[in-house]
């Protein structure tokens, strides 16, 4: 179980990011479930790229062998930035598609 705990961390934090940047760019939102779930995507895809960056993520954890604060917050920002981001990119291309 504790593998699959930063991934977690960063799909949760990548809804909240979807979120959080859906309520900022209103524009660009769509909606509370599909901000969440472009979020969750955006997450696990960020929190995975930075791992593979080597900036944290599950790839310095399962190199580290235990959870710290620093993997934690990585993987945090990892999925809020990533689900912030695709959840934009979506809702631009959405929001180009509907002109």
């Amino acid at each position: 179980m504790e593998e699959y705990l930063p991934l977690i961390i960063q799909l949760v934090s990548g809804a909240i990011g979807g979120n959080l940047a859906g309520s900022l760019m209103k524009k660009f939102s769509l909606g509370t479930l599909g901000n969440s779930i472009v979020g969750i995507l955006g997450g696990g895809l960020g929190g995975q790229l930075l791992g593979m960056m080597g900036l944290g993520g599950a790839e310095a954890v399962a190199a580290s062998s235990d959870m710290d604060l620093t993997s934690i917050l990585g993987s945090v920002a990892g999925g809020g930035v990533g689900g912030g981001v695709v959840m934009a990119i979506v809702g631009m291309i959405k929001n180009a598609m509907s002109k």
